[in-house]
């Protein structure tokens, strides 16, 4: 592997690692310093790679690189503003700051990580600038690649994240943990990140196949990372992270989701119904892990949406097409709806309950919804009202496709619309 190649990599896996120690040791506020930095270690090692081949390590190299340019970065600021020297008086013994030094110890780079997950949570920035942030500091998503999971343009992305570092100077967020009486609040936030980020891979409607399960796999990284990774400065935070329901739950419900994202798509890109799916396409080893962390879950006193949606997920990986599935799953939909609506969920608990009652009453239910501006809420009344009234599946499944978003979806229904042609 040449450099070119080794690069994209390192930058995705090598970035985040980079910019969340830098912020730890500067301060969050100044994190377009830290950017800077991590960004002009990967351009020397571009020019100095592709001129002398690469070196023994490149992780060790990429690291140094980034130490010394941060370390000649302090040199150089002989006046520092008022957030920044304190923190420089508590990381150098003698004040100097040439004998600052930048670690990047595996312990050191998980601990950053950990800090950085919930100062990007802090409720002071927005939702969609905490996903977007996630991507770019804490998955080492470039601009683009964030700017198409977001199905925007870069100018649009580089303005949400300017706006979203102007929040954190403003209100002052730090990398400090949070104290044990803000650990529930702020965890919640985090999760509902994590959260966030897997759903703009599992349910956006990007072109981008790849990418949208590199966005599902580094939620569950990051899920993962929280779950396992315990700073040792605070035992009361540890033992919170380590025995959150919550925590396990999601990752639970991110691994069962995740299991079927091969079966979802077709080669073409179009999206495959549950009931068509090729179930040997199902991965059992996220089955399993999924299994197991929500085993884990259920260790608290306390039903999060995240347990009852892994429930779900969960009986949605059962192959057999059994009236318990069906009856397990409409179940705790009725649960989750009751404590936290959400029109995806009140769809998806209408298709269960056509599977439990029959398609007459699952319409009746669907047309109650009100949905009439969601494709999907079409696209569910296409799926019910076949062989009970093709006519109506006919001007529902065209309504979805007047409002589909991408070239794949809508060649995924007009198959559907043309396959009910052809039975009239």
């Amino acid at each position: 592997m040449d450099s070119t190649e080794l690069i994209p990599q390192l930058f995705r896996t090598e970035y985040r690692k980079v910019v969340a120690v830098l912020c730890k040791h500067f301060g969050f506020d100044q994190i377009a310093i830290a950017e800077d930095i991590a960004s002009d270690a990967f351009l020397t090692a571009a020019e100095t790679w592709g001129q002398k081949g690469l070196p023994p390590n490149p992780t060790a190299w990429l690291y140094t690189v980034a130490a010394n340019r941060a370390k000649n970065y302090l040199k150089r600021r002989r006046v520092f503003d008022a957030k920044l020297a304190p923190q420089l008086r508590r990381s150098a013994s003698d004040g100097a700051t040439e004998d600052i030094e930048v670690e990047f110890s595996p312990q050191n780079i998980n601990d950053s990580q950990l800090r950085m997950m919930f100062a990007i949570s802090h409720p002071a920035i927005p939702p969609e600038a905490q996903v977007g942030l996630s991507l770019r500091i804490l998955c080492g998503f470039g601009i683009d690649e964030i700017a198409e999971a977001f199905l925007t343009n870069k100018e649009v992305i580089n303005k949400r994240l300017f706006r979203a570092k102007e929040k954190i100077r403003e209100a002052g967020i730090s990398l400090d943990l949070p104290g044990p009486a803000e650990i529930e609040a702020r965890l919640g936030a985090v999760l509902t990140t994590i959260y966030l980020l897997f759903n703009e891979g599992y349910y956006s409607a990007g072109d981008n196949r790849s990418l949208r399960k590199e966005l599902c796999f580094e939620a569950i990284r990051l899920c993962q990372m929280l779950i396992e990774n315990v700073p040792e400065e605070s035992k009361v935070f540890g033992e919170v992270l380590t025995n959150t329901p919550e925590a396990n739950a999601l990752l639970a419900l991110m691994c069962f989701h995740a299991s079927r994202l091969d079966a979802r798509l077709d080669a073409n890109g179009e999206i495959v119904l549950y009931e068509e799916q090729d179930v040997g396409l199902w991965n059992s080893d996220l089955v399993s892990k999924g299994g197991y962390f929500l085993n884990r879950s259920a260790s608290g006193d306390r039903l999060s949406k995240y347990h009852l949606e892994a429930g779900i997920a969960y009986w949605n990986t059962q192959k057999e097409d059994t009236e318990e599935k069906w009856t397990r799953i409409l179940q705790l939909y009725d649960i989750l709806l009751q404590r936290e609506y959400s029109p995806m969920a009140a769809l998806n608990r209408t298709y269960a309950y056509s599977k439990v009652h029959g398609k007459e009453g699952a319409i009746r239910e669907a047309l109650a919804l009100g949905l009439e501006n969601n494709r999907y809420f079409y696209v569910l009344l296409g799926d019910l009202y076949t062989s009970v009234d093709d006519e109506r599946a006919l001007s529902n499944l065209s309504a979805a496709l007047a409002l589909a978003r991408t070239p794949a979806e809508s060649t995924s229904l007009q198959k559907r619309i043309d396959g009910l042609v052809k039975q009239e």
